[in-house]
């Protein structure tokens, strides 16, 4: 007879273990003494070593009482085939959750195209905001989703915009004037430039004709939650003709 710290030490488990498996129901708990403990016999040794080595072989330990109650070869190899299949589909998805984080360690790329992440990347090395690249990115998710085939189109124009000194040196303005008091005349200076860096575009880039908008994805896209502030907004109605033409008291 031994007690229970000798027989977690012959099996090389712990003690804690041992009370787990008892709580489990995988091992048979035996009576107190006389004096108040438990003792084990040879048997039980045995039930704990079956139980350890099918455990630490993988086998959910809901089959582990089963199995250790085994008798026939052929029953048990069935079972353990099982087993091995089930092991065999987790590791898959493992696998498949370690691809999938490798990908969120990718950035911007897990989200969206190839040509938008590569547009994000050349905002961020102008040194604007990573408040405004995330603005970007997540407008560029949603029209992604929603019209994939006019998505691809407006990127085309926007990897061809972003080579031009102009509209880098704008982007870096509008990122700037996110802090501006919406009372600054610079914001009637910086709409005016957008303006004209629009209207001086050539109708056409190499054949490629402009892209249109679509007013129902505009709407969708003006939905979305993205960082704005006041001097932002006054720039966005100063831009769409919502307020009066400045006059010399303005300057």
């Amino acid at each position: 007879m031994i007690t229970i710290g000798q027989l977690a030490a012959y099996a090389g488990v712990t003690i804690k273990a041992v009370r787990h498996y008892h709580q489990r129901g995988l091992l048979d708990e035996p009576q107190r003494d006389s004096s108040g403990y438990r003792r084990y016999t040879a048997d039980h040794a045995i039930q704990l070593v079956k139980i350890k080595t099918l455990a630490e072989a993988g086998v959910p330990l809901a089959r582990v009482k089963e199995l250790a109650a085994t008798t026939g070869t052929g029953e048990f190899a069935q079972a353990m085939s099982e087993i091995d299949r089930n092991l065999r589909a987790r590791i898959e998805e493992l696998q498949a959750t370690r691809e999938r984080i490798a990908q969120l360690q990718a950035g911007d790329r897990l989200f969206v195209s190839p040509q938008v992440a590569d547009y994000l990347d050349q905002v961020r090395e102008l040194g604007v905001s990573e408040r405004a690249v995330q603005m970007e990115r997540d407008i560029w998710i949603l029209l992604q989703s929603i019209s994939p085939e006019q998505a691809a189109i407006w990127i085309a124009d926007k990897l061809e915009a972003i080579r031009d000194p102009e509209f880098r040196a704008i982007c870096l303005a509008y990122d700037a004037a996110f802090d501006w008091s919406p009372d600054d005349p610079r914001l009637y200076d910086l709409a005016e430039r957008g303006r004209r860096w629009v209207a001086d575009r050539p109708a056409q880039d190499e054949g490629r004709p402009r892209p249109a908008v679509d007013p129902a994805v505009a709407k969708l896209v003006a939905t979305a939650t993205t960082p704005s502030s006041p001097a932002w907004e006054r720039l966005t109605a100063i831009a769409a003709g919502h307020t009066a033409v400045r006059t010399g008291k303005d300057r």
